[in-house]
């Protein structure tokens, strides 16, 4: 890529800081994404340096339907089919498109050649068409990447009604999978690693939020799997067998971590600071109350990756694609978070 560094030697101190160089994949080119990145490229560039990978003439004709300038430059990554593919229908070729925008920009960060990636939704079904057959981006992430111990976790910053000073981060020990499939999934092992990779996260977001260093110690609560975590074994032992074990050896270690919580107030408590970070046992459990606090603030981050990557926390919205209405707010607060974590951003 060119290199658009000055050369003339000047060592002007009042000069702008370097801005992060930060990839943003197009996502399902018949959903929302490609209206998204358009709809907050203004903010995008005021917050870093883009590196938009995708098709042209899709960002041109989401510029041309909202009205405003679009990515003066596209990395071309995907074939002219996907061009042919109607707004809101899932189709093979934009599956495929999605994937190989996504491992460009995979590439690119584990090159070092970008700084960060942030990743518009790509449609699961669509992906499957294609020949891919994983549950989402966090897999092709931690698989592209060579990492075993990974995580989902959905971040709302500062604001939105948190009384945290580092906003509310939420990690989830079972991602996207069947709902009968979550009991067997449940381990202690699988609890205490969310548990050790949101306390690393939370951590570097105290050190961003307000500059306390690194001593920091994110308070954590542990959600229960049962309601009223299990009323002492009444409504299952997952609570007593494996949550509590988890806790109980993550205590041992000197993390700040409470739990099992029962799961229709911990996010209350959260939300009031008694929690810097909540670990849920599945995906909605985490999912709905963070969107109900914040959804179009809410970021998706992938923990446990030697890259850093953000993304939407929200799909490809079939349903509003390519009519000029879709909300940005999730894309700017992806963006604004990944420059955060690159130790670049000076906003």
């Amino acid at each position: 890529m060119k290199n658009t560094a000055s050369t003339s030697g000047s060592t002007n101190k009042s000069a702008s800081p370097v801005k992060p160089r930060i990839a943003l994949t197009m996502g399902d080119a018949a959903g929302i994404g490609p209206e998204i990145i358009v709809g907050a490229f203004r903010e995008i560039e005021r917050l870093c340096e883009p590196v938009v990978l995708g098709h042209p003439g899709v960002f041109h004709r989401a510029a041309n339907l909202l009205g405003i300038a679009g990515p003066r430059e596209v990395v071309s990554c995907v074939e002219d089919a996907i061009l042919h593919v109607p707004p809101g229908v899932v189709d093979r070729r934009t599956g495929e498109a999605a994937y190989r925008c996504l491992v460009d920009a995979i590439d690119l960060a584990l090159a070092g050649k970008v700084d960060a990636i942030v990743t518009a939704p790509l449609h699961k079904e669509a992906l499957r068409l294609a020949g891919h057959h994983y549950p989402g981006h966090t897999e092709i992430l931690a698989e592209r990447c060579g990492v075993r111990e990974y995580g989902m976790m959905l971040y709302l910053g500062p604001g939105a009604h948190l009384a945290g000073p580092a906003g509310l981060a939420v990690d989830h020990v079972t991602l996207h999978t069947a709902t009968r499939s979550i009991f067997e999934q449940i381990t202690v092992d699988a609890v205490f690693e969310k548990i050790r990779l949101i306390d690393v996260f939370m951590r570097n977001m105290f050190v961003t939020a307000d500059r306390r260093g690194t001593g920091t110690v994110p308070k954590i609560g542990v959600c229960s799997l049962n309601p009223h975590a299990g009323e002492g074994g009444i409504f299952g032992r997952e609570e007593i067998d494996v949550i509590r074990p988890a806790v109980e050896k993550a205590l041992a270690e000197g993390f700040s971590v409470e739990g099992p919580c029962p799961a229709d107030t911990i996010m209350v408590e959260a939300r009031n600071g008694r929690y810097d970070a909540v670990v849920a046992m599945f995906h909605d459990q985490g999912h709905i109350a963070v969107k109900l606090l914040g959804m179009h603030r809410a970021v998706n981050i992938t923990l446990g990756l030697p890259i850093i990557r953000t993304s939407v926390a929200h799909g490809t919205a079939f349903d509003k694609a390519w009519q000029g209405i879709a909300e940005t707010g999730s894309m700017i607060e992806a963006v604004r978070v990944a420059a955060a974590l690159t130790g670049k951003s000076a906003v």
